[in-house]
């Protein structure tokens, strides 16, 4: 354990981590939930105002992400590869 850290910080961007790879809609839900909760503790943790007030703010994001619609499914997925490899252009070929 490392002193002078909230370890709630780290614990709370892992669930938000956990949340954009979550597979479906209902373990997206419940990931961000968890996130907002740990940034909740972080907060009450924290002896600074100002980060205080950013993870509040860290927590309501959260919650929101969780209320929203999911964004990802099959059909993004494909397009944001197409989209990249269309930055990307033709890859060499091996011959």
């Amino acid at each position: 354990m490392s002193f002078g850290r909230n370890p709630h910080v780290a614990k709370a961007e892992a669930a938000e981590q956990k949340a954009g790879n979550a597979g479906d809609a209902h373990s997206r839900e419940r990931a961000w939930r968890e996130a907002a909760h740990l940034w909740d503790r972080a907060a009450e943790r924290e002896t600074d105002a100002r980060r205080g007030a950013e993870h509040t703010a860290q927590a309501e994001a959260a919650r929101a992400k969780a209320d929203a619609p999911p964004d990802e499914g099959p059909d993004a997925r494909a397009k944001a590869l197409r989209d990249l490899v269309s930055k990307l252009g033709n890859p060499p070929t091996w011959n």
